[in-house]
């Protein structure tokens, strides 16, 4: 029974759910941290941009965008864990972190003010990256089910 398990279980699969975790941990460690104004953590993660700017910016986000905000982050750390139990069901989970990013990252490029300050190259390349992750990790997590390596 072990071995027609492990046969199904690519090792490329662990691979991935440990690196989305650690990806998804840091994501959820910058909400915690962003919500619970910690000024200290603003400072240093935001280069350039005075941290009192940074949460007036976050907090003047329209509500669905600051869900959006939200909803990619916890269920992109749900679809990882799922991911590494291989689960059938971090195939929704990475669906509802799609949404969450198409919510809040798409209100930041489309909608949002500038934030002050924010001009360096990690500003303008991170909501892309957070994209092109969130896409990869939600036709990864399709591809395992349709192989039958999620339960």
């Amino acid at each position: 029974m072990q071995e027609a398990v492990s046969a199904r279980t690519p090792a490329h699969l662990w691979i991935v759910a440990i690196l989305s975790l650690l990806w998804s941990c840091f994501g959820a460690y910058d909400y915690v941290m962003t919500r619970m104004h910690n000024m200290d953590y603003l400072k240093s993660s935001m280069p350039g941009v005075d941290p009192q700017v940074a949460l007036d910016w976050i907090d003047g986000m329209p509500l669905f965008a600051q869900f959006g905000w939200g909803l990619g982050v916890w269920s992109g750390l749900l679809g990882s864990l799922l991911l590494l139990l291989r689960s059938r069901f971090a195939v929704w989970a990475f669906a509802a972190s799609m949404l969450g990013i198409v919510l809040g990252i798409g209100y930041q490029l489309v909608a949002a003010p500038p934030l002050p300050g924010a001009s360096g190259a990690m500003y303008q390349v991170m909501p892309y990256v957070i994209i092109v992750v969130g896409v990869a990790l939600l036709a990864y997590s399709q591809a395992m089910a349709r192989k039958g390596a999620l339960r």
